[in-house]
């Protein structure tokens, strides 16, 4: 299985580095850091670190997010969406990808709920994710614990998502995009500590209001769209 790696980042030179280096690369065909309108020397430490660089210079997570997946190799198979901000444990890597090879699932998701470290998800944040993963039960009746950011999803799943957010809302987008094409879904539990340096969203009050209100209309948008609105399950 071709596995992909997507890293969007802004202005995390100083974490980048150790992210790229904890990854398991004998697992991994490539791996593409979106540099999304960095001012440091985030592309400089991708490049050095074994990472492709692609530059989007508009800020947005999904419209980051959205560039690496238009320039991933036509090999890859799976793709991986993670953090450059060392949040995540890169060398977990292998427990997202495995029900994807063993035929179980389309899309993991890396719930960080059991195993945060204190401190590394505001209170904010866990108030977000269970409202959004209660709304996505009651509107779709899937059962999500978390909004976690590391997951894996096989590339063809992807595609029929047409995933489209360009902010905040697109890591929900993909759940509840995922819910109504009933596409296999599975939540591994991961391991989450403090990033390295402020985020961008959470870090203040603007992005954190900013985040709720795009999180909360992107999963009623979803829901009030007709069938292939968006995605299909074909």
């Amino acid at each position: 299985m071709q596995v992909g790696i997507i890293i969007p980042a802004r202005n995390e030179a100083d974490a980048l580095g150790r992210v790229l280096a904890e990854l398991p690369w004998v697992l991994i065909h490539e791996v593409i850091v979106v540099d999304n309108g960095s001012t440091d020397a985030t592309a400089s430490v991708a490049r050095r670190g074994g990472a492709r660089v692609m530059t989007e210079p508009v800020p947005g997570y999904g419209r980051a997010c959205l560039a690496g997946i238009a320039s991933l190799d036509p090999s890859i198979e799976t793709v991986v969406f993670m953090d450059a901000d060392h949040s995540d444990y890169p060398e977990e890597l292998p427990k997202l990808l495995e029900p994807i090879m063993q035929g179980r699932a389309d899309l993991v998701i890396g719930s960080r709920i059991t195993q945060a470290q204190p401190g590394s998800l505001t209170i904010q944040q866990r108030a977000g994710n269970r409202l959004a993963c209660a709304l996505m039960r009651w509107l779709f009746g899937v059962r999500y614990t978390d909004l976690g950011p590391f997951r894996a999803i096989r590339r063809e799943a992807l595609a029929r998502l047409q995933m489209r957010d360009p902010a905040f809302g697109w890591t929900v987008e993909m759940q509840a995009k995922a819910a109504r094409a009933r596409l296999r879904i599975e939540e591994v539990p991961v391991r989450y500590r403090p990033r390295i340096g402020r985020s961008k969203i959470s870090g203040t009050l603007s992005g954190t209001t900013r985040a709720g209100f795009a999180i909360l209309t992107t999963i009623g948008r979803i829901a009030l769209a007709p069938p292939c609105a968006d995605s299909c399950s074909s």
